[in-house]
């Protein structure tokens, strides 16, 4: 029976949050209480009350009452994730805000020169550093902004823009103050980011390196069609100008390196594992918001106008951890791993990482992240234990199908980039997902190289 309300736990979340009947934060925190309530009705969970609160029997009350108990342990174990992403997207949007991007965008302009070949590079490369702040939305604004003007004058095809953005922001996603990473490390607790980002690392460097060959190959298509045309300062200044007062009022040119350095070392540090991420990130937004805005109100106005993109992030995951200390504390995610190493024969078992990164590709594309890393991936995870898989391994398995999520019609900010750039959502897709396969193929073939996915056990 337990194993029963489990699936129909795992089956309604995914169909409440496709058919969009109720937000993923919602659905995370009723979907969970309502069927934990249905198994305190049925007597499920009399053995996990007498673990945790040691009374011999345990009656339906006793059952109801420690759901308060299974949710703080939940959310607990998500709490320092939360944190880190809180100010992690704080600092990067307080970057933003103040131009430090704003100079590479400028660069990558001057170093095009009305090449195709190297506008489009630069394309990629602008679309990388944006993609920093993990957030598609301010990513396909600045980069759409600055390079669409350029695009038009020089008569590149814009499709070009479209893959080349979207998939350097699918490698980018991968940091762990993303969407899916951050969701992954919330999910199975004893993920750290920073060890799932040394697994990710070596194929995401690859990726670039793809990606930057790819921009080269579509540049030197463009470029013998139309040949190169060249631009004067006036034309360049007048791509890069910013206009928008209350965007000019925000910039602080002058602390453009010191920001830079900070930037830096912070990435490094972070890589390294010098210091914890919540530490980094935490001091960053300080000292960010201190040398860069000094009165009080500006520092004030710019945690309102961030905190939004911050806070929804971080109410999911506070929301997961919620739904995995019900899902774990009633027992249904033993109940459901069990259920699922039995459907797949056992030869399969030792192969288990690779279906996980196989099986990751469509289901995150067909689910959203919501649905795949909170609903699928601990009972992926559950199974994989079953077979000698690690929870570290099994983690950044499920992330190597993140290639093909951004091509998702269920990804909301693809329209502003098909909006934007009026590219027709068919011929996008089938155009970026020639090139994601091949992302997707390096994204395996280095995990099982460094041996952060083996292949087999």
């Amino acid at each position: 029976m337990l194993t029963f309300l489990s699936w129909s736990m795992i089956i309604v979340f995914m169909i409440l949050i496709i058919k969009k009947k109720l937000t993923p934060f919602s659905a995370l925190i009723l979907v969970p209480i309502a069927f934990t309530l249905v198994g305190s009705f049925l007597g499920l969970y009399s053995a996990q009350v007498t673990e945790l609160k040691e009374i011999a029997n345990p009656t339906m009350l006793d059952q109801i009452l420690v759901i308060g108990d299974w949710t703080v342990a939940g959310v607990k174990k998500v709490s320092t994730t939360a944190v880190m992403l809180l100010f992690a997207i704080l600092y990067f949007s307080i970057m933003l805000n103040a131009g430090l991007f704003d100079p590479v965008t400028k660069k990558m302009i001057q170093f095009a020169q009305g090449d195709p070949v190297k506008v489009i590079v630069a394309t990629a490369v602008v679309s990388a550093v944006v993609s920093l702040n993990g957030d598609g939305t301010t990513t396909t604004l600045i980069v759409c902004t600055a390079f669409i003007p350029l695009y038009k004058e020089l008569g590149i095809k814009m499709m070009n823009l479209g893959v080349v953005l979207i998939l350097m922001n699918t490698i980018m996603n991968l940091l762990p103050w993303g969407g899916p990473t951050a969701r992954v490390i919330s999910v199975l607790n004893t993920v750290g980011e920073q060890e799932i980002l040394r697994a990710l690392v070596p194929g995401m460097i690859a990726s670039i390196i793809y990606m930057l060959g790819v921009a080269y190959y579509l540049g030197t298509k463009e470029r013998k069609r139309l040949g190169i045309k060249k631009l004067t300062k006036e034309d360049i200044e007048k791509l890069t100008e910013v206009t928008d007062p209350d965007t000019l009022a925000l910039r602080r040119p002058k602390y453009i390196w010191f920001n830079a350095i900070m930037t830096i070392l912070i990435v490094i540090m972070l890589v390294m594992g010098t210091f914890p991420s919540v530490f980094l990130f935490l001091i960053g937004t300080a000292i960010a918001l201190v040398v860069n805005y000094k009165k009080l109100s500006e520092q004030k106005q710019r945690i309102q106008d961030n905190a939004g993109d911050a806070l929804q992030v971080v109410i999911l995951v506070l929301g997961a951890g919620i739904f995995m200390g019900m899902f774990t504390g009633t027992g249904m995610a033993d109940a459901l791993a069990i259920s699922m190493t039995k459907l797949i024969p056992s030869s399969f078992g030792r192969f288990w990482g690779l279906i996980v990164a196989i099986l990751s590709a469509p289901g995150t594309f067909f689910l959203s992240n919501d649905a795949f890393y909170y609903g699928v991936l601990p009972v992926l995870a559950q199974a994989g234990e079953q077979y000698g898989f690690t929870a570290l391994e099994l983690g950044t398995a499920s992330l190597l199908g993140q290639a093909f999520h951004l091509l998702s019609p269920l990804v909301a900010f693809i329209y502003l980039l098909l909006n934007l750039t009026g590219l027709d959502m068919g011929e996008w897709q089938k155009e970026s997902a020639k090139w994601a396969t091949g992302m997707f193929i390096l994204f395996i073939g280095m995990a099982a190289i460094t041996g952060a996915v083996p292949l087999f056990k």
